[in-house]
């Protein structure tokens, strides 16, 4: 077997593209997850309120969304950091394979940055940092990070690429 065709698995055409935007999504992340831990010291400072339906608040989460499957022992978060490292090497093959657009890499890079991100801070402090808080009428959604965010929108560019892209793509071909 060729040094090419082994790599050819492991980077693509849009390999560069889902790189970087995942490295500059964990950059972001943990930039502004140490940002606030070091320097605006959110941990120590309670609910801030930032504006009438976002607040910034402390909340070391030891389980996966909503704290699900919950469990503060630092080999459960090195399970689910293993994980995540795991989803993210198979999200970055199936970009090296299959990724046939930017959108589609975009959003791949998006996932990888996110759930590589809130990896590292399972490993480096036990949980994931959250500190955004929506709320509306006394209703509070879940707290969350810039890497949550930039999973969630990395699964909206997929539904978009697979439902908007791909079908005009095939359209064209036609």
């Amino acid at each position: 077997m060729t040094v090419e065709t082994q790599a050819s698995w492991f980077w693509g055409a849009y390999s560069r593209v889902a790189f970087v935007a995942a490295l500059i999504t964990f950059a972001m992340d943990q930039a502004h997850k140490w940002y606030m831990m070091l320097v605006f010291d959110i941990q120590n400072r309670g609910r801030v309120e930032i504006t009438s339906f976002l607040d910034f608040v402390f909340v070391l989460n030891t389980g996966i969304s909503y704290s699900l499957f919950d469990g503060s022992s630092q080999s459960w978060q090195y399970v689910l950091a293993g994980f995540a490292v795991a989803a993210s090497l198979a999200f970055w093959i199936w970009v090296a394979r299959s990724c046939t657009g930017t959108v589609f890499a975009v959003s791949l890079g998006l996932i990888i940055g996110g759930a590589l991100g809130n990896a590292l801070d399972r490993v480096l402090v036990g949980g994931v940092i959250d500190y955004f808080s929506m709320h509306a009428y006394g209703y509070y959604w879940y707290v969350f990070n810039i890497a949550d965010v930039a999973i969630v929108a990395g699964v909206i560019g997929l539904l978009y690429d697979s439902l908007i892209v791909s079908r005009n793509s095939a359209a064209n071909a036609q």
